[in-house]
């Protein structure tokens, strides 16, 4: 038996294919394990498909976050220029989201990014406010986006790690649109490997002296906040344990 969601008629199956696909509720890409409707060729995300109509977040003590499945409306009928971003990853607001009264949106993936990521006997805290830079971008904050927002990062306790959660995103649209999704034979560990371009590879190329130890760590937090942003953190997950075991 499927699960119904307010959105579609039909009932929606828990499924898994290796295929990129973009999620009909949030309108963002997704990878892997989905909500679907055959029938209707409908996805959603497993973090769309079970969005809790109230929630909160740390980064908002005071804020009280409603799902919206439609983006909020603008702030007059005469404003051209109200286009909404994810206050977590700077990536527009296209469909379902989460909005406070004070004004913060975010993805429903975005929402559930963990706190803390354990890689490697490294932990990672998700910040909101840093003071070193992106390896993905070398910048401390997010310069030049369309959406003007600081973002969200995760950041090592060690600090010689930090990554912004726009640049991973960034990374697997990238990835998308340049093909690295439409082959492989469904292998959804060489898919992933395909995340690493062109915003890993550029910086990993140009900092040769950096440990191998570095270059892994870099590679796999970059994956798993990629899988995490993709709606299935379980498969990079298991391509973190092939990398580990083969290093």
């Amino acid at each position: 038996m499927g699960e119904t969601h307010p959105i579609h008629p039909h009932e929606l199956e828990l499924k898994s294919y290796q295929k990129p696909y973009i999620c009909d509720g949030c309108k963002e890409l997704g990878f892997g394990a989905r909500y679907r409707c055959d029938k209707c060729n409908f996805d959603l995300h497993q973090d769309c498909m079970l969005a809790a109509p109230i929630a909160h977040h740390d980064f908002f003590k005071n804020s009280t976050f409603k799902i919206f499945h439609q983006p909020p409306q603008k702030c007059s009928r005469y404003c051209q220029d109200c286009q909404r971003y994810c206050d977590a990853c700077g990536q527009p607001v296209r469909g379902f989201s989460y909005h406070c009264e004070k004004g913060w949106d975010l993805h429903p993936c975005c929402r559930n990014l963990p706190s803390i990521l354990p890689i490697n006997n490294i932990k990672f805290k998700l910040r909101d406010k840093v003071s070193s830079k992106c390896i993905g971008c070398n910048k401390k904050n997010l310069e030049g986006t369309v959406s003007r927002i600081r973002g969200w990062s995760y950041v090592s306790e060690c600090k010689k790690y930090h990554f912004h959660v726009h640049c991973a995103m960034d990374m697997v649209i990238d990835a998308w649109r340049n093909g690295a999704f439409n082959s492989h034979d469904g292998n959804s560990l060489v898919a992933l490997e395909n995340l690493e371009l062109p915003l890993l590879r550029q910086y990993l190329s140009g900092n040769r002296r950096r440990s191998s130890k570095f270059m892994k760590v870099v590679k796999i937090v970059f994956k798993t906040i990629a899988g995490i942003l993709l709606g299935d953190p379980t498969v990079v997950f298991t391509g973190i344990v092939v990398d580990l075991v083969a290093n």
